[in-house]
């Protein structure tokens, strides 16, 4: 496990420390004033340092296993929203796994993970891909979520999808094109966009990723797994539990 090095787990490790006292030898009803116990703690500490390391590690091992369950007990509060929203884009609508990827059409990891996104797609006709819209990367963001939620737009989806990540500095005049390449009409596209009922299902997306402690594109949730960042390796592995067969040696290493 890495381990970052932040003042908040040690202080908080070395509070914990004051368990030391069942561990220093005191006689039956004995009293030490503050100043004799903090030496006896002091003098512990020096000839075993390494007990601040292990308790900080324990500590953040702790953290990570209450943020696992914290993750897990949320995605199971909203599974109907984040696998099941009829509002929602979705890729290969008959599997019987669902993943779902939080995400924003400028994001750099984004658009790093879209070609394996595609290629899973393409890969696994079982495998339902819901994509869920969480701009959070200024104007151009929110525009080209909106649009890609348009009838017009949804009936194109992987196209788009694959050609919007695929522009390393989308703008306005970038989604236009893409637009117009792939048979939309761009001004009839944005017009639609602007429909409320668009917004509410991003407002949605946004407060659900809330809920889910999500703070960064991209995210994908695959049952009960959380995988932040674009892991492809650890998406991978998600899926192939998720479809109860073995993953392939190459993958695994």
């Amino acid at each position: 496990m890495t381990f970052a090095i932040r003042n908040t787990p040690i202080r908080a490790a070395l509070m914990t420390l004051g368990a030391l006292a069942v561990a220093i030898p005191l006689a039956a009803c004995q009293r030490m004033d503050d100043a004799a116990f903090g030496n006896r703690v002091h003098a512990y500490l020096m000839t075993h340092p390494e007990v601040v390391r292990e308790a900080a590690d324990k500590l953040a091992e702790n953290e990570r296993l209450a943020a696992v369950k914290a993750s897990t007990d949320a995605i199971a509060r909203y599974r109907g929203q984040l696998e099941r929203d009829p509002r929602d884009f979705v890729a290969n609508p008959n599997g019987k796994v669902t993943v779902v990827e939080f995400f924003d059409y400028r994001c750099g990891y984004c658009k790093l993970a879209a070609p394996e996104v595609v290629k899973l797609i393409q890969e696994n006709p079982d495998v339902r891909f819901v994509f869920k819209q969480f701009p959070i990367f200024g104007e151009v963001s929110d525009t080209a979520a909106k649009v890609a939620l348009t009838r017009e737009a949804k009936a194109k989806g992987v196209q788009l999808y694959q050609a919007l990540m695929s522009d390393k500095a989308l703008d306005d005049a970038a989604l236009d094109r893409h637009l117009a390449e792939i048979g939309i009409d761009p001004a009839t596209a944005r017009k639609d966009a602007e429909h409320p009922m668009i917004e509410r299902q991003i407002e949605d997306a946004h407060t659900l990723a809330e809920e889910l402690k999500i703070d960064g594109t991209p995210a994908f949730i695959v049952g009960d797994t959380m995988i932040p960042g674009a892991d492809i390796a650890a998406l991978r592995a998600a899926i192939a539990k998720a479809k109860g067969v073995p993953l392939p040696a190459e993958s695994k290493s």
